[in-house]
């Protein structure tokens, strides 16, 4: 397993993460949950995403109880909040009430005194990032977590983000958690130059687009699959998805790789981007998907995949 620093900060992370959204705690049992953050470790992953609304907390517990066995200074561990948590009119959002309430009960679920990285899962527009840039900045002077980030945020948010903590001495945020993939690539265009100028890394989610760059929706949707209650992996079955996935698929034989480890490979091959978490809801998904660690495209490859993902079909 390769190590990447987190944008300008110290903090390094396997190149390849395991995330925990719509998996542990919720579609995958507990036990195989546990063998496969188990497995995954043993591999070389040192950095696990969680977030408090991930299965409504269970994502959280079913975390801190597979990490157990593992020394909690060999992992990067982080989490998230902004999403409604209760009926509770104070119990979303990046307030400072939310902030300081949400991050005890999610130490408390995973059973850490700490988080290595606390994200802002979404931008609040009901509270000035003052107020969160503030609240995040004593959480870390207080040890409860050692570092924070955005995610889904956009680049005036985050230059915002970065130019009050600038103007307090508050610690600014180190990473963006963006959606990235072959097939959405929005992020280029102006989140991803202003992570740079700031300094911060990119903790990409949906590596795969939900399923969609790994050809299993090529002829048609599978019953109980993601895509059949995933909105936004449906929302990527287009015809010209579909197109571009077959030839994706074709390219990829010819060099003796999956759709998965070749799509990995690709978003690796950017030097910005500090991790590609991956799901896995078995042990084999998990293996397959942790060999794109050994692939290294050549820059004609490369070439050849954008000339695709690129054309309008």
């Amino acid at each position: 397993m390769k190590y990447r620093r987190i944008g300008k900060s110290g903090l390094k992370v396997s190149e390849i993460a395991l995330g925990a959204w719509l998996t542990y705690g919720r579609s995958v049992e507990n036990k195989l949950s546990e063998s496969i953050i188990h497995q995954a470790i043993e591999s070389g992953v040192n950095f696990i995403d969680i977030a408090d609304a991930y299965a409504h907390g269970s994502a959280e517990i079913t975390v801190g109880q597979a990490i157990k066995p593992f020394k909690r200074s060999d992992l990067v561990i982080s989490t998230k909040l902004f999403w409604p948590m209760s009926d509770n009119v104070n119990d979303r959002g990046l307030s400072r009430k939310h902030i300081m309430e949400s991050i005890g009960k999610s130490l408390k679920r995973i059973g850490t005194d700490y988080v290595d990285i606390y994200f802002c899962h979404r931008y609040d527009e009901e509270t000035e990032v003052e107020e969160t840039v503030r609240a995040m900045d004593d959480l870390v002077r207080q040890g409860k977590i050692l570092y924070w980030g955005t995610s889904v945020w956009e680049a005036d948010q985050i230059q915002k983000a970065n130019d009050i903590a600038e103007k307090f001495g508050a610690y600014a945020p180190i990473v963006e958690q963006p959606q990235y993939n072959m097939l959405d690539r929005h992020i280029e265009a102006k989140i991803m130059p202003a992570c740079q100028s700031s300094g911060m890394g990119l903790t990409v989610w949906s590596p795969l687009a939900g399923g969609v760059l790994t050809g299993k929706y090529v002829d048609g949707i599978p019953k109980g699959s993601r895509a059949e209650t995933t909105q936004f992996v449906k929302a990527d079955l287009t015809a010209e998805n579909r197109a571009k996935v077959v030839k994706l698929m074709k390219l990829a034989q010819t060099h003796d790789l999956t759709l998965a480890q070749l799509a990995l490979g690709w978003l690796l091959k950017r030097e910005e981007i500090s991790c590609a978490i991956i799901g896995a809801t078995s042990l084999k998904q998990l293996e397959e998907n942790l060999k794109a660690k050994d692939v290294e495209l050549g820059d004609d490859l490369v070439a050849e995949i954008n000339v695709i993902i690129d054309k309008k079909v």
